[in-house]
């Protein structure tokens, strides 16, 4: 069905924001990452792949993990390998090639693929001919769609013109830039020096290629930052007029990531601080043209992303809100998530073990999780309201034959105090994220969550 979602932002209620913080799954799948295990191996995956490949005319996402960096940047989670051996790519394409070939190798069918992403790491750490043989690799294996999306993360302290040209020469059409903080200090205090007049260069670059979008990442609550200076940077973003926005909160985890622990808290941002530096960007940003997609997302009205969230089509994945949802995720390289069917798995983490198994003719896959018919039931709900901020109970009770009010009642009656406090609205036919909840959609979908009986702290991110 289609939604009349409200163009009405986000109501900053510096109360609720309190009273609700806590930590609490990002929900780019259901069930999230910490319940995936090891009983899901390589024969699972396969299992899965084949069933997707006997689907005639299928489409599909493709997302290539490239996980090599220069330096590391003190805020990232991601899972990178640093490395100054620029040459370091062209073995992994070798063992990326092999790795396309294994999946293909199990499907009748090869699917279209709508939907392309290259993320990292830095994949423009490595020099642009191999990012070229790469983007080779991959169409001579795969049909792409005329419409499809392809879009990679780029740093711009390692992305030169000829990286560029070779990525539009590829298809490429939306490009992500992580930036986090145009102040000098707070780059210092991350170990990630990033010039203004670099990332500007960047985005001048991209767009005379013909880059249809450009997207560019801030995160508030990093070491050294004060309002007045993400003020600063705020003001800088929207001079580069990206057609989409991040901004994220600081995931501060250093039991799980272990060069977060040379961050000094006592640099860290006040929570007071932290509530206003978020409340000023999404003031200016909105007030400037962008729409609240969700959470932290913000894009220009005529994006497709907002386009979607109107039409009721908006999706999530791994990376983030999506335009091409319910499609299979084919990840490949080291660590990649896929989303097959009924089915998420995870990749090896270590190179050399991703390598190995793929040498040897196996699937990496480390981990993974074949979803109940409750997990699947679930999925559906709280990605309807993490992208629709809205959830139809007649419709979906219908379409899943069930009685919505018995499926649901201890949901329903956790919600209570949420809907007290305004963040929600529950009546017979419909449960809306109000205006004052949309910050804390996270909180709400948690309500629907079977997982968190455990503490979900050590796992988490702050849900603001």
């Amino acid at each position: 069905m289609k939604y009349a979602v409200s163009v009405t932002p986000p109501l900053f209620d510096e109360a609720l924001i309190r009273k609700y913080d806590q930590s609490g799954p990002r929900y780019t799948s259901y069930p999230t990452a910490p319940q995936f295990h090891e009983g899901f191996g390589p024969a699972d995956y396969i299992g899965a792949v084949r069933a997707a490949g006997a689907a005639p005319l299928g489409g599909a996402s493709l997302y290539f993990h490239l996980p090599f960096c220069r330096r590391v940047c003190y805020f990232c989670a991601c899972n990178t390998i640093f490395t100054d051996d620029r040459a370091a790519g062209r073995s992994y394409n070798d063992t990326l090639k092999s790795e396309m070939d294994l999946v293909l190798g199990q499907m009748a069918n090869r699917p279209v693929i709508h939907q392309l992403h290259w993320g990292g790491g830095t994949p423009t750490f490595s020099p642009p001919e191999i990012l070229d043989e790469l983007g080779s690799a991959i169409h001579e294996r795969f049909t792409l769609a005329i419409d499809a999306e392809i879009s990679v993360e780029v740093d711009p302290r390692e992305t030169t013109p000829a990286h560029l040209e070779v990525l539009a020469r590829h298809g490429f059409n939306r490009i992500s830039l992580g930036v986090q903080d145009f102040n000098a200090d707070v780059q210092k205090a991350v170990n990630r020096i990033q010039p203004w007049e670099l990332t500007r260069a960047t985005v001048t670059s991209a767009r005379e290629l013909g880059f249809s979008s450009v997207n560019i990442d801030l995160i508030y609550g990093l070491p050294r930052q004060t309002p007045a200076g993400f003020e600063e940077t705020i003001e800088r973003l929207i001079e580069l007029n990206p057609d989409r926005v991040a901004l994220f909160n600081f995931a501060y985890l250093p039991a799980m990531v272990r060069h977060q622990r040379v961050l000094k808290p006592e640099q860290f941002p006040s929570p007071a601080n932290k509530l206003t530096m978020l409340r000023r960007g999404i003031e200016r940003l909105i007030g400037a043209g962008w729409a609240f997609i969700g959470m932290d997302h913000f894009a220009r009205p005529s994006d497709e992303l907002a386009v979607a969230q109107a039409n009721g089509t908006l999706g999530r994945n791994f990376q983030g809100y999506t335009t091409r949802a319910g499609l299979d995720l084919f990840g490949f390289g080291v660590s990649a998530i896929s989303q097959i069917g009924p089915t998420y798995s995870q990749n090896l983490k270590s190179l050399a073990a991703w390598r190995s198994a793929i040498e040897s003719g196996s699937s990496p896959t480390w981990r993974g999780i074949l979803l109940s018919p409750d997990d699947r039931l679930r999925r559906e709900l709280i990605m309807e309201l993490m992208c629709q901020f809205e959830l139809d109970r007649q419709g979906f009770a219908a379409r899943h034959g069930i009685d919505f009010d018995e499926r649901f009642a201890t949901e329903l009656a956790l919600l209570a105090p949420m809907v007290a406090d305004g963040l929600v609205r529950v009546t017979p036919e419909r449960i809306t994220v109000l205006p004052a909840g949309r910050l804390l959609v996270r909180n709400i979908a948690m309500t629907f969550d079977a997982y968190l009986s455990d503490d979900p702290a050590r796992r988490f991110s702050r849900t603001v």
